[in-house]
């Protein structure tokens, strides 16, 4: 007999965990499907900037901003800018005044976790498929064979989502960049020279289409983003299992820059990992279609250069369950006002991210950083 879930989430990141808090709070269970078979399964990624508007106001409405407070990385609100040559034109240290603290995406997302009933997230259930049943009901799939049935489904599972399908026709394009990650271990007794020059929080060495993102984490590495304005086929051109070669492969690019900065690259730990970095359509929607909707990146997926993305994909959560708890018994009038409030919101800062990307590598850069952020200390 297929199995009915009232309210199913498929993917089980920091929108999908944070709806399912929300609406436990309000005390309305809901079920989490995750492909991971574990907790444990892969790395979550590195720091997080958590902004006052949107991420924090999320772990409001879940009951958990004090947890989070014990979390926050001190010192990691500082920043660098450099050019291509590590002249250093901007370095504000962290001095606990601002709205955007820093903590490790992993440990939030076990936060999230820990705060959820044992049973909440079914590990290793890899959706394949949804389709409507009529009345807003829908069937899911699995890829082990098994199917449930839920009365109203959230698509939660990222910039490839199986759920968006059922909602638009949408698919995320390449931006034109790509990261090759890598990490540089225990880095002020191993890579002293790299831990000087990214600083105590975050880096952006920036120049002509080029640059390294790179910040401190809570273990003492640091994580380094290499970016490339890069044919999307360039990656698969470059043996990533041979890291000599990958290391030379993507140095090749910064023949012309400074050795301190090459060398987060050349000095790195472990293998390079490359990443071609997607986008929806700026303004991406849909129409109301009865019983499902979307959350974070399989709604709104856009480039990292607003910091929005983990933001917004908690508030999304956050906003859903409060507008599922406020209109008991009337699940379309929840999702209505839901989007009503999210297609706008996540317009804007799609368009952010495209407008910093761009300005992240202009032919000139790091100018239009420098201006965009002396733009913001005079508004």
């Amino acid at each position: 007999m297929t199995t009915h879930h009232p309210i199913a989430i498929v993917g089980a990141g920091l929108g999908g965990l944070t709806l399912a808090r929300v609406l436990h709070v309000n005390g309305i269970q809901a079920t989490v499907f995750e492909l991971d078979a574990s907790p444990a399964a892969r790395t979550q990624g590195g720091m997080l900037d958590i902004h006052e508007d949107s991420g924090q106001a999320a772990l409001h409405a879940a009951g958990l901003h004090k947890e989070f407070r014990a979390l926050v990385h001190p010192g990691g609100e500082a920043m660098r800018i450099l050019d291509r040559h590590a002249t250093v034109h901007l370095a504000e240290e962290d001095d606990s005044s601002g709205g955007r603290p820093e903590v490790d995406r992993g440990h939030l997302r076990d936060l999230l976790l820990g705060s959820l009933p044992s049973g909440t997230v079914r590990w290793g259930a890899k959706v394949t498929g949804a389709h409507p049943l009529g009345d807003g009901r829908h069937e899911v799939v699995l890829t082990d064979g098994t199917a449930f049935t839920t009365g109203l489904l959230v698509g939660a599972d990222g910039a490839w989502s199986r759920i968006r399908p059922l909602v638009s026709d949408a698919t995320p394009a390449y931006t034109g960049v790509s990261f090759v990650e890598s990490d540089l271990l225990d880095a002020d007794a191993r890579h002293p020279g790299s831990a000087a020059v990214v600083g105590g929080g975050m880096l952006f060495a920036l120049g002509d289409g080029r640059g390294f993102l790179a910040h401190r984490e809570t273990d003492g590495s640091l994580h380094v983003y290499t970016a490339l304005t890069i044919r999307q086929e360039w990656a698969d051109s470059v043996d990533f299992t041979d890291t000599a070669a990958a290391k030379a492969a993507v140095l090749a690019h910064f023949a012309d820059w400074d050795p301190s900065l090459q060398a987060l690259v050349a000095d790195a730990d472990g293998p390079l990992v490359p990443r071609a970095i997607h986008a929806l359509p700026v303004g991406h929607r849909w129409d109301r279609v009865p019983g499902v909707t979307l959350l974070g990146d399989a709604a709104h997926v856009m480039s990292p250069f607003a910091g929005e993305g983990a933001n917004l994909a908690m508030l999304d959560g956050a906003e859903l369950g409060q507008a599922i708890a406020a209109r008991p018994g009337d699940t379309e009038a929840a999702l209505a006002a839901y989007e009503q409030a999210l297609f706008p919101r996540s317009q804007a800062a799609a368009a952010m991210s495209a407008a910093s990307l761009r300005t992240c590598f202009r032919d000139d850069a790091p100018q239009g950083l420098l201006d965009q952020f002396a733009a913001h200390r005079a508004a």
